[in-house]
Parts: C-alpha cells; sequence; structure tokens
C-alpha cells in the first residue's frame, strides 16, 4: 500500500497539465514543452535538495554545516537559485529564472551542463511576469522530494506530459516523440539486458532509452548496472535538454546525451573510429534531404559500407550510421523507416543489395499507415543483428502488420495484443499465411533487393473484399427488404383509412 502523503499519478498529471495551459495565448502551443520541462526540473530540485537538508540535519543533531555539505546532496543549489527565491519575487521573474538556471547549470557541470535549454526567460512581450508569477505559484502548490513523487511516478508524469504535448502539436511532434506502442515492440525485440549498452543517435526526448531501462527492470534486472552505458545524440538543443531530465527524473545518474547533427558531426568516436554498442535504437527523421551527402563519400568514420544514399533522401545514411555502430558479436539494432526507403530507386537498390551480401538484415515488419505524428505514410521496422543465428542466416523474415492497428479519428494505434501478436511472429521465426514469410537474401536481391513486405506477404483480396455474386446478393436482400416495408407502411395507412 503506498505512502499517505504519496501523490497519486492522475493527480500528478492533471496538475502538470494544467500548468502547461497557464501558458496558452502568449505562448505557441508547440513550445509549451520548452517552458514547463525545465520550470518542473527546477522544481524537483529545490524540493529534492531540502528533503536531503532535512535528512542531514536529523543525522547530525541540526548541524546546518553539515547539511549543507556538498556530499549530502545529488546536485547542488547554490544561493539565490533555489525555487524558494523565485516565488519571492513579483517583478523581474523571469530574469531570475534564468539566473538561478544558470547558476545550477555552473554549479553541477559533470551533469546538468546546459540541461535547462536556451528559453529566453526575461522576453516580457512572451512571458510577462503576470504570467511567470501564475506558473511558479502552481508549482509551488506541490512537494515533489522524492518521498513524496518517487522517481518513477514522476517520470511516469513527465512521459504523460510529453505524450500530450505531442498529442496537440501534432505535426512537429514527430521530431521528439515516437508512439511508445512502437517502442515497447522494438525495445522488446531487442532485449536490453543489465550491464549492455544501449545508443539511439536521434533520442528526441528520450522516450526510447528510458523503455530500454524499464525493460531491464521489468525483466528483473538492475538498471543501475546501465549507469554509465545510455547514450544518446539529438541535433536540438531544447529537445535533448528534455531527454536528460526525463532520464534523471527516471532515476538514472549516469548517461551521455550529446547535442549535435549525428549524420554530419557524430559525437560518441574513439580517435578514428565510431564507438559501438550492443542495443542500437532510432526513429530518425524520414526521408532527410540535404543531410550532409556531400561529406559521405569519404566519410571519416568509415560509415559509407554499401555507398552514399541521394541527397534527397537520408533514409540509408542513418542505416548505415547505425549498422557501423553495432559492436561485433551481440550488436543488434532497430530502426524505424519510411516503406519507400526499401524499394525505391537504383541508388538505394545498390545500398540495399550490398547490405544483403553483409548478411546482417534479420527481419523486416511493415506497421499499418498513420501511426507515427506529421507522417501518415506507413512505416516499417528494419531489425539487424552483427551476428545473425544459424536459422536466420542468408535470410530476412518478413511480417506484414499493416493490418494489425486500432483505426482512430486522427490517428491510429498499436495496442498491446497487436505489440504482442507481432512480437509472438519475431520470436517464432515462422511463416505465417497472410503475416509472415522467410525468403532467401538470393530471391530479394534478384527483386532489385526490394526490402518491402508487401512484396513478399500480400494480404489477399478474398479476405477483405467480398465477391461480385455475394455484392449483388446483399443488394437483392436489400431491394427485398426496402419492398416489404413499403407494403407495410401501405397496409398500415390503409387501415388506418389514410388512403
Amino acid at each position: 500500500m503506498p505512502p499517505k502523503n504519496e501523490e497519486n499519478v492522475q493527480d500528478l498529471e492533471q496538475w502538470l497539465w494544467a500548468a502547461a495551459n497557464i501558458l496558452r495565448g502568449p505562448v505557441d502551443m508547440a513550445d509549451f514543452k520548452a517552458y514547463i520541462f525545465p520550470l518542473l526540473f527546477l522544481k524537483r530540485l529545490s524540493d529534492v535538495y531540502d528533503e536531503e537538508f532535512a535528512e542531514a540535519l536529523d543525522l547530525s543533531n541540526n548541524d546546518e554545516e553539515f547539511a549543507q555539505l556538498a556530499e549530502q546532496h545529488r546536485f547542488q543549489i547554490p544561493e539565490g537559485a533555489h525555487w524558494s527565491n523565485i516565488r519571492k519575487l513579483n517583478q523581474s521573474v523571469g530574469t531570475a529564472i534564468g539566473k538561478a538556471m544558470r547558476a545550477i547549470e555552473r554549479a553541477n557541470p559533470n551533469n546538468l551542463f546546459q540541461i535547462f535549454g536556451d528559453v529566453q526567460w526575461t522576453n516580457k512581450a512572451r512571458l510577462p511576469d503576470s504570467l511567470l508569477r501564475d506558473l511558479v505559484e502552481h508549482f509551488s502548490g506541490k512537494n515533489l522530494s522524492a518521498s513524496v513523487v518517487p522517481d518513477d511516478m514522476l517520470g511516469d508524469a513527465y512521459e504523460y506530459l510529453i505524450k500530450k504535448f505531442a498529442d496537440k502539436s501534432r505535426k512537429s511532434a514527430g521530431e521528439f516523440f515516437t508512439p511508445r506502442s512502437v517502442v515497447e515492440l522494438m525495445i522488446n525485440i531487442l532485449d536490453p539486458r543489465p550491464g549492455e549498452t544501449i545508443y539511439d543517435p536521434s533520442c528526441g526526448s528520450g522516450g526510447m532509452l528510458i523503455e530500454a531501462v524499464k525493460h531491464v527492470k521489468e525483466e528483473g534486472g538492475d538498471p543501475r548496472l546501465l549507469f554509465g552505458r545510455i547514450y544518446g545524440q539529438e541535433k536540438n538543443l531544447n529537445t535533448a535538454s528534455i531527454a536528460r531530465m526525463n532520464l534523471i527524473l527516471h532515476g538514472m545518474e549516469d548517461f551521455s546525451i550529446a547535442t549535435a547533427d549525428t549524420l554530419r558531426e557524430p559525437q560518441f568516436v574513439q580517435r578514428d573510429t565510431l564507438m559501438t554498442f550492443d542495443c542500437v535504437i532510432a526513429n530518425p527523421p524520414f526521408s532527410l534531404k540535404s543531410w550532409g551527402e556531400d561529406l559521405w563519400e569519404n566519410d571519416r568514420w568509415g560509415r559509407n559500407i554499401a555507398g552514399t544514399p541521394p541527397a534527397s533522401n537520408g533514409d540509408w545514411a542513418w542505416l548505415q550510421h547505425m549498422i557501423s555502430s553495432m559492436s561485433t558479436g551481440n550488436g543488434r539494432m532497430a530502426v524505424v523507416v519510411p516503406l519507400g526507403a526499401l524499394f525505391r530507386g537504383q541508388s538505394e537498390g545498390r545500398i540495399r543489395s550490398a547490405i544483403l551480401d553483409m548478411d546482417i538484415i534479420d527481419t523486416v515488419i511493415e506497421l499499418g499507415s498513420n501511426l507515427f505524428y506529421g507522417a501518415s505514410i506507413p512505416a516499417c521496422i528494419v531489425v539487424a543483428r552483427s551476428r545473425k543465428p544459424k536459422n536466420r542466416k542468408n535470410s530476412v523474415q518478413f511480417i506484414n502488420a499493416s493490418d494489425l492497428l486500432l483505426k482512430g479519428r486522427n490517428q491510429n494505434t498499436l495496442e498491446n495484443e497487436h505489440i504482442k501478436q507481432i512480437f509472438e511472429l519475431y520470436q517464432s521465426h515462422d511463416e505465417v499465411e497472410l503475416f509472415s514469410r522467410i525468403v532467401p537474401n538470393d530471391v530479394i536481391r534478384a527483386n532489385n533487393a526490394d526490402l518491402s513486405p508487401n512484396k513478399y506477404v500480400t494480404k489477399h483480396m478474398a479476405e477483405t473484399l467480398i465477391s461480385v455474386d455475394e455484392a449483388m446478393s446483399a443488394l437483392r436482400t436489400a431491394a427485398d427488404a426496402v419492398k416489404q416495408s413499403e407494403q407495410r407502411v401501405l397496409q398500415i395507412l390503409t387501415n388506418w383509412k389514410l388512403l
């Protein structure tokens, strides 16, 4: 039974969303996350610091000097940078917030450097003092110390808020959010284990890395064995900051999130080679244009293992980067790509053929349409392994799961039952009519290295459409029913002497 003072997660979620709604009007909804998450994180840091201070006082018979020692705190809060200092102000609130955040970053250079992003808190046209005071007072209404709001609870509420922002942002949400059901399926397939390294080269808000940590915990492993083994890279500074806050709020203490363009400037390197990882997972931008093809032909990191993708589509640049990032032996990867990348043109066909020669493509899963924010087109999950099991060598498993979804008004969803079905198809590695087929690499290569599942696993029309005879029979039945209804109405009117 939870402690009496522990927050209810639904109440916490509603409270966080109410904070976001305070910004309505002056701030575009797509920008809510850039303001709300840093304030939430600052409040959490302050409340946890107070909790640690009180615990240290109890241990030391109220020795305040002892309670202030850096060793007593996970993160340092410099004088004047505490939440309570901001709450006292009626004017220049944005200036105080910005100064407090910079001071905390400087006081914790190893783990909080630039974590609050680059929001201009002093912009009074967008953030007048009255609005910021309302926000500060709202956040002051709950104690966010660890004993009241444990890491898992606050982390889940944080993820809820990311999902809400994605729902409201819609088109731009794909830049920072992947539907959690898709992430769960990919993580189940990769099955990360305690002590393994996990890397997302396009990490967005960090959801895939968080799901990997959850998976290890749910499988009975100690997530602390992932400390120092979580890596991510994200081009957008504010989105990378959200990912870092996300990991900390989920209890992760040691990880690396870099900010730079992965295809042009990969950050996880050792001397002249890329670092390699046990699990590589990503949902990179679909069909990215101007992705850095001018540097690719002579890529200094040796990622051009199968050829240079066209300037208009960077999908196979991402795939080659991720393949190059897999560790030898146990390395495995799962990546979301648009369906077109698996059958387009001769130049990409040559790349696919060269990748097939390496015999690392394990499975390709076609998902249904309109599952992803900002992209209604069908997408696929490509699974690769640096060393495939003997029974999977020289072939690729194709799973056509395009009809496994729940249709919605604005967006379709992958439900738990669908995740289970797809994962069981993957695990069994069997051929199942209408869903799964094992195809030799030679057959695929002969088809211009077409890796689209619907090329090899077709949904028979007879399964979804009635025949012409059945259609005509249904029409005749409907016509007979209408005729009978007309006769009944006429009979009633006659009986009532209305005709």
